[in-house]
């Protein structure tokens, strides 16, 4: 090639990048220098005005964030200053032939202010056989807390701290009774001792039940897929807008850790049992005065009843106890059996079918005291329709 044609084109090629280089540099200067749309952002001191190619790029703003990023940062931002930490310290007695020994242990969980007063919303196995329970909040100031009042049966307690009211941010509770399977939710909590961390994902199905620790069923629970892990408990699951619609409880898993499977209690059963929390420190319940079944593959044998209760009222029958001697010499031998062949065969209450004691339990406890209740029986190989009227359980 010619020395000339050489020349002539590396000019031209240093010219077209000459001239690209200027273009992207023009359009960045132009793209620095472009504010948000409604903001006015002034340049720091000593800065170049807009124009220069000198100037900084503006900081990220929630205009460079996704619809659902700033719901995100929008729900934790609401709520995080309402999530505790919650540390107990527990003794374990072991007894070792005659000698007693004590083993002392921690927990911990997390939960939710309920309002300025001091009120702390949280899991009665988080505090259960709990000898001091330290409620710490977001500002980091820990405070000693006492037990208002708990459900074992729904696995909801109340602890109470003198903690300043500025000090105190309540969570807002919301409505679980019209959730979505597919709604996106969140959790906040402190696994691991990790504080105030948050998660997210989607409600996975609606009205599971899971046992309490007494064995009664808690109903209505909300299952979800978003992290659960140990030291979580207690802590509130909440919609879009920040408002709790659960307390998450429990995880499914065969390691202990968050396998995508979590559940929570409704805020519809937290609404209805913390009043009562707060006024006696327990919840009152229906009672049928059945007070022991034997489950069978067909039903429930009433096997006794408590003495002039509601069922004793109504007619049931439980098994009958059947008083025998026996003469062997000059000595009498007295015994005693149990007849189940009276005992009434519990079939449904109020049309519901029931087949376990646990859901026998649920369906009375649905209920408020005063209430009739239709308990379907066998009895001689005849169903009968029995009327009860539920009384107050102050035990």
């Amino acid at each position: 090639m010619p020395k000339t044609i050489a020349i002539t084109l590396v000019a031209a090629l240093a010219g077209a990048l000459a001239a690209e280089v200027a273009r992207v540099a023009s359009s960045q200067n132009q793209l620095i220098a472009q504010e948000p749309p409604g903001q006015s952002v002034a340049p720091p001191s000593g800065a170049a005005r807009p124009g220069s190619v000198s100037r900084l790029p503006v900081p990220a703003s929630d205009l460079e964030l996704s619809p659902e990023e700033r719901i995100n940062i929008a729900v934790y931002e609401k709520v995080n200053r309402s999530v505790v930490n919650i540390k107990t310290e527990t003794v374990r007695t072991d007894a070792f032939f005659f000698l007693a020994t004590e083993t002392p242990g921690e927990g911990a969980g997390s939960g939710s202010v309920l309002d300025t007063a001091g009120h702390i919303l949280t899991n009665y196995h988080v505090i259960d056989d709990a000898r001091a329970i330290e409620v710490t909040l977001f500002d980091g100031k820990s405070y000693e807390a006492r037990v208002v009042g708990h459900d074992e049966s729904n696995d909801v307690a109340v602890l109470k701290i003198n903690a300043p009211a500025t000090s105190l941010v309540p969570v807002e509770i919301g409505d679980s009774t019209n959730l979505r399977v597919g709604q996106r939710v969140f959790a906040i909590g402190n696994p691991f001792g990790f504080e105030r961390t948050m998660s997210i994902g989607i409600i996975s199905s609606l009205n599971r039940t899971l046992p309490a620790r007494n064995q009664r069923l808690i109903k209505s629970v909300i299952q979800i897929d978003a992290a659960i892990n140990p030291g979580s408990s207690g802590g509130p699951l909440l919609d879009g807008r920040g408002r709790l619609i659960g307390m998450n409880t429990a995880i499914a898993s065969p390691t202990g850790q968050s396998a995508g499977v979590g559940f929570a209690i409704p805020s519809a059963n937290i609404t209805r049992i913390v009043p009562q929390l707060l006024e006696r420190g327990k919840v009152i319940r229906p009672d049928a005065g059945i007070t022991h079944v034997y489950p069978t593959e067909r039903g429930l044998l009433v096997a006794a009843m408590a003495p002039g209760g509601p069922a004793e009222k109504a007619g049931l029958r439980g098994f009958r106890i059947t008083n025998q001697r026996r003469r062997q010499g000059p000595i009498v031998y007295e015994s005693r059996s149990l007849d189940r062949s009276t005992a009434d065969l519990i079939l449904a209450v109020d049309g519901e079918p029931v087949s376990t004691p646990g859901e026998f339990l649920s369906a009375i406890e649905s209920r408020q005291p005063g209430e009739e209740v239709v308990i379907t029986i066998e009895r001689e190989g005849q169903q009968l329709r029995v009327p009860l009227r539920l009384v107050a359980d102050n035990s």
